[in-house]
């Protein structure tokens, strides 16, 4: 007989907090968090949204029984096990889109499924230089990739943002410089982050990357850092992380098809 599934845990938010303009910091607690291990900041994790005039009882039932609720991928940006807290920065898209909504509506109380964390990203640092891109769905694991580095790396990291002010405080290596460039409008396209990186003072040694932002953005700098600078597959985290004109779900379904046809 086929054992019951395990229901998905639920978290109830702690603490909201407007990081930057355009940015959400929602602080979500719960018993299974103090079983997650520590340091897993930069590790993706699911979580399940509720409907805006759900109960709690309502959602639970839901997340137990079905149908599946709308489920959005997000970065583990602060892990506190011993009390059972997690943060998860938000980019604020207004009310657009289901996660920027609930995060903006978002208040002690208010809950959500969770699901992972998943594996990290960048696990250990071994190189002469490291090179940093991401926009602002992909600064949480930027960020935590640069606050897990040792303190003596040296580098740069390329940051594209929606407001001056969007730039954050990140405990990144002194060696490390971070530039934050600007690109107000998300609905179209943006070339600067393959501009920064292709004209870069390539330096000698190994260099790690960790790259992440939107599909033809990163599909752009894959294939530079690839196959012309020769960069071994070891040594990359590039991931697309969104595509413009596709919400998660289709998108999540073309990287799909594109592993199986690679």
């Amino acid at each position: 007989m086929k054992a019951p599934k395990k229901p998905l845990p639920l978290l109830q938010v702690s603490a909201t907090f407007q990081l930057t303009p355009h940015m959400i910091r929602v602080t979500l607690r719960g018993e299974e968090i103090k079983s997650i291990r520590s340091g897993c900041e930069g590790a993706n994790c699911k979580l399940f949204l509720p409907q805006a005039t759900q109960s709690l009882d309502d959602f639970a039932n839901q997340l137990a029984e079905g149908p599946r609720p709308v489920v959005r991928t997000y970065t583990v940006r602060y892990i506190r096990p011993q009390i059972g807290e997690i943060d998860i920065d938000f980019v604020d898209h207004g009310d657009t889109g289901p996660a920027s909504a609930w995060a903006r509506a978002a208040k002690v109380g208010s809950f959500c499924g969770f699901a992972g964390p998943g594996s990290i990203k960048v696990e250990a640092f071994y190189a002469d230089h490291y090179l940093v891109v991401a926009d602002m769905s992909a600064l949480p694991v930027a960020a935590a990739t640069l606050e897990a580095m040792p303190r003596d790396a040296v580098g740069d990291a390329f940051f594209e943002v929606l407001d001056p002010d969007d730039a954050q405080v990140i405990d990144a290596p002194k060696g490390v410089t971070l530039h934050w460039l600007l690109h107000p409008n998300t609905h179209g396209p943006s070339t600067q982050l393959i501009d920064v990186v292709t004209s870069w003072d390539w330096p000698k040694g190994i260099v790690q990357t960790c790259i992440a932002g939107e599909s033809s953005v990163i599909k752009a700098l894959r294939s530079y850092i690839s196959l012309e600078r020769g960069v071994p597959k070891e040594d990359n985290y590039i991931s697309g992380y969104w595509k413009l004109g596709l919400i998660e779900d289709e998108h999540q379904q073309l990287k799909r098809t594109e592993a199986a046809l690679a």
